[in-house]
């Protein structure tokens, strides 16, 4: 089996802990000094449980304690299965496969899958004309605008490229937050009238408006939307609209332009946050989806995401490129003299 396979089972294999659910009546949620219930610190939101369920499980949500068992030693052998002999991985040189693939642990309860409606924990049916493009590690055919994070679609200038790769918005926190291999990292802060989801990735702070106050011009777009949130009790509920239309809908599929986000989130737990989302989106799905992830507390502190200051990659790319049109064009040129 390829390194590449090992590295998919890993990835998907089905043991993140929805963690204390059922504890969550029991717990006394902590209150800032103004009153309301406190979320702030540092919270990691990675999770090995595949976004969607594999059918086999039918409508289960969760996972039996042997299935559980099971797929622990899976992970743990995949090491020691890996060919001795192999000279490549498949994954260009410039980038280590395996080295900062960020795992969640198994602990408590373990979902079948992230999303939790439809009930079968499957993605809605699309609408029709919606296609799939995810981006990846390779280029892949494609127009402009670029709407995915990873990869591209050509290297004849930076708009070309993903809109991770051009630290416009990561590939994790969206909004909304989806656990990926690393850098699944938030910081919350509040005050009374604001709540800040300050993102480890492309470091962007997300302001989550708490008072009452006029809407946004519907013709107003913007990378993460607009967020206006207010609490529940102790859940901070947020409702996010008027996203650009530059990114995707979710998982690769459509444009944000009319997508609606509400997400919910629960401190059921000193160390657990339950983090709800659903997305409203008519124009990419035929019905809306919803997903739970949970957060757990990071007791580090985040460092520094500088992503512009630090994007070597993005101008090596375009100039190994200019380079080799440069070496095309003279070849091409000697051919041509060599002809006559």
């Amino acid at each position: 089996m390829t390194c590449n396979k090992l590295k998919i089972i890993l990835i998907f294999l089905v043991i993140q802990s929805s963690s204390t659910v059922f504890a969550a009546e029991e717990y006394l949620v902590p209150k800032t000094q103004w009153g309301q219930p406190d979320l702030q610190g540092v919270w990691n939101f990675a999770s090995n449980v595949p976004t969607e369920r594999p059918e086999e499980f039918g409508d289960r949500q969760f996972l039996t304690q042997e299935e559980v068992l099971a797929a622990q030693r899976e992970r743990f052998s995949i090491g020691r299965r890996r060919e001795p002999s192999r000279t490549s991985t498949g994954v260009e040189a410039f980038y280590n496969d395996t080295m900062w693939m960020e795992r969640a642990r198994v602990d408590g309860v373990v979902r079948t899958s992230l999303l939790v409606y439809p009930l079968n924990g499957r993605l809605p049916e699309l609408v029709e004309g919606i296609t799939h493009q995810p981006g990846g590690e390779r280029d892949v055919p494609g127009e402009r605008p670029v709407r995915f994070a990873v990869g591209g679609i050509g290297r004849d200038g930076p708009e070309d490229r993903g809109l991770s790769e051009r630290c416009l918005v990561g590939f994790n926190a969206g909004p909304q937050l989806m656990p990926s291999v690393y850098n699944n990292n938030v910081q919350i802060v509040q005050n009374k009238d604001y709540v800040v989801i300050f993102a480890e990735m492309v470091h962007d702070a997300r302001l989550i408006r708490l008072t009452k106050g006029p809407e946004l011009d519907p013709k107003v777009g913007q990378w993460s939307g607009d967020s206006r949130g207010y609490w529940d009790g102790d859940t901070l509920v947020i409702t996010t609209k008027n996203f650009n239309g530059l990114t995707q809908s979710f998982e690769g599929y459509g444009s944000s332009k009319n997508k609606v986000l509400y997400e919910r989130l629960t401190r059921i737990g000193p160390e657990t946050i339950n983090y709800e989302f659903t997305i409203d989106d008519l124009s990419t799905f035929t019905d809306k989806l919803t997903a739970i992830v949970t957060l757990a507390k990071v007791s580090s502190q985040l460092y520094e995401y500088a992503c512009h200051e630090g994007n070597y990659g993005m101008g090596n790319m375009l100039r190994a490129a200019r380079n080799r049109d440069a070496t095309e064009f003279t070849d091409r040129v000697r051919e041509m003299f060599h002809d006559r």
